[in-house]
C-alpha cells in the first residue's frame, strides 16, 4: 500500500499550504476574495487562518485517488454478485432508487462526521494485514488503506454506497467491523445488526457504540435509541462480549450538557436569561411545579420533540 493513512482534511500549515486546497476546504474565504477583502487564499492564510488553524480539502489530490483505486481493486472481489451497482472513480454504488425508496435514502446536505477513539484506532492497526469495514463511516478526516468506509452518502472518505440493511459485501468478509453512532439512524437495526456480523469473519472483532440519553439528531432520519441492554439484545449471543462500557467520550455530563444548551436555544433571550440563573437544586425539584414556567411552556416545537422524554402516537388503522 501506498501510506499507513492520508490526512484529507490535515490542518493548514506554513510548509503544506495549497491555495486551491485551502479554498474548497473554506468557500467563506473564496466569498471574502470575492467581495475583495482579500487578495488571495495566502493574504487570508496568513492574517488569519494560522491562527484560526484552517484546515485543507484534499480530496482532490492525486495521492487520494491512487489510495481510492488500489481500494476498489482489493475490495472488488467480495462484492455481492446478486446486486446492481454503478461505479466512478473514487466509489461502488450500490444505491438503487428501490433501496433508496425502501429505506427512506433522502439526499442532504448534512456532513456526518466523528473521529475514532483510541479502542476504534488500536482495532484499525490490530487488523492492518486485513479489511476492517466501517459502517455508516460519515466524512472521515483520515483515509486508510485497509478500512472499507460505507455510507448512505458521498463524501470524500466514501468507498461504498448503500444501506446497512442490506450490506453489498459477501459472506465473511470482514476482519473487524466498526459501527459508531449509525444504528440509530437506520430504520431497521435489527437486519442492520444481522448483516454486520454476516460479513464479518468467525472470531472478527466488532465494536459498535450506539447513544442511549442523546436527544433527537437527525441525520438524516434519527429512528431508535438504545439502552445498554437493548445494545446487547440487539446481537444476542451471536458475538462473545468482551467489554461493555461507558467511554469519557459518552459520560452523562455530555448529554446533560447537550440538553440544557439545546434547550437554551430554544427560548427567547429573555426567557433564557431566567432560565440560566436556576440552579441545579432549582432543576432536581418535581418537574409537576414547572409545567406552566416559561422556560417549559415556551420551548418551541421542534425542540420539544428534540428533547422529549417521550412522544405519543395517535393513529387510526388504515
Amino acid at each position: 500500500m501506498s501510506a499507513s493513512f492520508l490526512e484529507i482534511f490535515p490542518v493548514a500549515t506554513l510548509s503544506n499550504f495549497d491555495e486551491e486546497a485551502y479554498l474548497r476546504a473554506n468557500p467563506d474565504v473564496q466569498d471574502a476574495i470575492s467581495n475583495g477583502h482579500f487578495q488571495s487564499a495566502l493574504n487570508h492564510f496568513t492574517l488569519f487562518g494560522l491562527k484560526e488553524k484552517r484546515r485543507l480539502d484534499k480530496s482532490e489530490t492525486h495521492e487520494l485517488k491512487v489510495l481510492k483505486s488500489e481500494k476498489k481493486s482489493r475490495i472488488r472481489h467480495i462484492l455481492r454478485d446478486d446486486m446492481p451497482f454503478t461505479e466512478d472513480e473514487g466509489c461502488f454504488d450500490f444505491l438503487t432508487p428501490s433501496l433508496r425508496d425502501e429505506f427512506s435514502i433522502i439526499d442532504t446536505h448534512a456532513v456526518s462526521s466523528n473521529d475514532y477513539d483510541s479502542d476504534f484506532l488500536n482495532l484499525i492497526e490490530r487488523n492492518k494485514e486485513g479489511l476492517v469495514l466501517d459502517c455508516g463511516a460519515g466524512s472521515r478526516k483520515y483515509y486508510y488503506p485497509h478500512v472499507v468506509n460505507f455510507e448512505i452518502a458521498k463524501y470524500p472518505s466514501t468507498d461504498v454506497l448503500g444501506v446497512g440493511e442490506t450490506l453489498p459485501f459477501k459472506d465473511n468478509s470482514f476482519d473487524a467491523v466498526i459501527s459508531l453512532t449509525v444504528l440509530e439512524h437506520v430504520k431497521d437495526p435489527w437486519r442492520c445488526a444481522a448483516e454486520l456480523l454476516r460479513v464479518l469473519r468467525p472470531g472478527g472483532e466488532i465494536i459498535c457504540c450506539v447513544p442511549f440519553l442523546q436527544p433527537f439528531h437527525g441525520y438524516p432520519h434519527h429512528y431508535y435509541n438504545m439502552t445498554g441492554q437493548g445494545l446487547k439484545n440487539l446481537f444476542g449471543d451471536r458475538v462473545t462480549i468482551n467489554r461493555h462500557e461507558v467511554p469519557a467520550s459518552l459520560f452523562p455530563i455530555w448529554s446533560l450538557n447537550w440538553i440544557l444548551n439545546s434547550w437554551c436555544d430554544g427560548l427567547s433571550p429573555e426567557t433564557k436569561e431566567k432560565f440560566l440563573d436556576m440552579t441545579v437544586r432549582d432543576l432536581v425539584k418535581n418537574p409537576i411545579d414547572y409545567l406552566h414556567h416559561d422556560f417549559v411552556t415556551q420551548l418551541n416545537p421542534v425542540k420539544n420533540f428534540e428533547l422529549a422524554s417521550g412522544t405519543v402516537l395517535h393513529g387510526t388503522k388504515k
